[in-house]
């Protein structure tokens, strides 16, 4: 599948950074007001429900939630630019317009090579050519030609270009026509791209390898960027193993090597990777201690002998802007507020769902962080059925074929068979889907042709 994005318009232009987040901010997330988290825990789900007193946020919000997170009061809207070397830009948001610094082509210059005429032919031809890189030729007067490469200053006073292909010289060594010409054929005019000052791109724009040609070809050695969100990652669990095949009653740790890099593909700077075990200590210190724009905990967050998660958050101080979602797998994972500015999303231990909570409320907190601009919702039909939760929005991983989306086996909370193989999620209503009705897609940042694929 192709990238999809919102574009951020045209009235970006003259924004600063806060104006560029606060701009971005406006397309994530779906429109419209959305209410308080308190607001929606007051009403607990209806009558004839199994859990009449469940109070998780249902899915649309609680995605809702986490993009607006940022934005109130916190440093989020208050970060500054940063000069990023070109080399280090790709995925990042331009805090500033690209204007030009300089014409574009910032002299006349050949489109072709050749050779530049003067007047009418045939032409007497000068021994020495012009080349690229080389300081402004002699001027040509009628009647006269020089041998030119593309990219080469055109001459002054010259008439056109004559391709290779389309001249020869004859025995007395002059030019020659094969076809009719035009004024001003095969030259590129300075400025014919841009002059000095104009706007190239607006504030808010998503650096992709286009844009640092660009920016490389405007002159530009740095550009100014909003900072990449920086987060760190606990992994919580005494059953974990870091290396070797599960054995007594221990499993292999999956989220630790798999968080990480899906982090950075969604435009995180991964300061930290720390292995807490079940200690309430460790992680209460961790959490008090971080710096990080957001800490992402990996299990621990329901209710069990061993769940931290909630008793150190409450500890803290914290404000539970999500605590609970109506979405399967990952019900139980939340999102808080730890501090100005910092927030905590707390994932479920089970891979797959652990990987519904990093789509569901790590995303759109990081994107917010960002100034990135929300990916444009599409829908695809099913191939198959899929199963549905009877009061929840379930995720399923899919594969795409042609206009269809085929629902993938092996989509239990603890399993990634089926999310390794998938192209994205389905977003599927409670109750279900049946073949051929058109469902949300949430596509994974690798199985698309854009930004996404940005690891490092």
């Amino acid at each position: 599948m192709t990238a999809r994005s919102a574009r951020t318009g045209e009235d970006a232009e003259d924004l600063d950074v806060e104006e560029v987040l606060a701009l971005v901010n406006e397309h994530n997330g779906p429109g419209g007001h959305v209410p308080s988290p308190a607001a929606q825990h007051t009403h607990p789900a209806g009558p004839g429900t199994p859990d009449a007193q469940h109070r998780a946020t249902p899915w649309p919000e609680a995605r809702a939630i986490a993009a607006r997170a940022t934005r109130s009061g916190t440093r989020a809207a208050r970060r500054d630019p940063v000069s990023v070397p070109l080399d280090a830009a790709l995925g990042l948001t331009l805090a500033a317009p690209l204007d030009a610094l300089t014409d574009l082509p910032s002299f006349d210059t050949s489109a072709m090579d050749g050779w530049a005429v003067a007047g009418p032919g045939p032409w007497d031809v000068r021994d020495e050519g012009v080349l690229a890189g080389q300081g402004e030729p002699q001027p040509l007067t009628d009647g006269e030609a020089v041998r030119i490469a593309t990219g080469a200053r055109i001459p002054p006073d010259t008439t056109a270009v004559l391709r290779t292909e389309h001249g020869r010289t004859d025995a007395q060594g002059r030019l020659h026509a094969l076809r009719d010409m035009h004024h001003g054929q095969d030259i590129r005019p300075r400025g014919q791209e841009c002059r000095s000052g104009d706007q190239l791109l607006p504030a808010g724009t998503v650096v992709t390898p286009a844009v640092l040609g660009l920016a490389a070809a405007a002159g530009y050695d740095t550009l100014a960027a909003v900072p990449r969100p920086r987060v760190e990652v606990l992994v919580l669990g005494d059953e974990l193993l870091t290396e070797g095949r599960p054995r007594d009653g221990l499993i292999r740790d999956a989220l630790g090597p798999m968080l990480p890099p899906w982090l950075r593909a969604l435009g995180a700077e991964v300061t930290a990777v720390r292995r807490l075990g079940d200690d309430a200590k460790a992680l209460h210190k961790a959490v008090t201690g971080s710096t990080a724009d957001l800490i992402v905990t990996t299990g621990g967050t329901a209710a069990g002998p061993v769940d931290h998660v909630h008793p150190i958050l409450e500890r803290v101080g914290a404000e539970l802007l999500v605590d609970g979602v109506k979405v399967r797998p990952g019900h139980p994972m939340l999102l808080a507020r730890v501090g100005d500015g910092r927030h905590l999303v707390g994932l479920p231990g089970n891979p797959l769902a652990a990987v519904s909570g990093l789509l569901t409320l790590a995303e759109p907190l990081l994107r917010t962080l960002a100034a990135r601009p929300a990916p444009e919702a599409y829908t695809l039909p099913l191939r198959d059925e899929a199963h549905g939760h009877p009061y929840d929005t379930r995720l399923i991983p899919v594969v795409l074929r042609g206009d269809r989306a085929v629902p993938l086996h092996y989509n239990g909370p603890a399993m990634l068979r089926g999310i390794a193989a998938a192209d994205a999620l389905a977003v599927v209503p409670p109750g279900g889907a049946r073949a051929g009705e058109e469902l949300e897609l949430l596509d994974l940042p690798w199985a698309s042709a854009g930004i996404g694929v940005c690891f490092t």
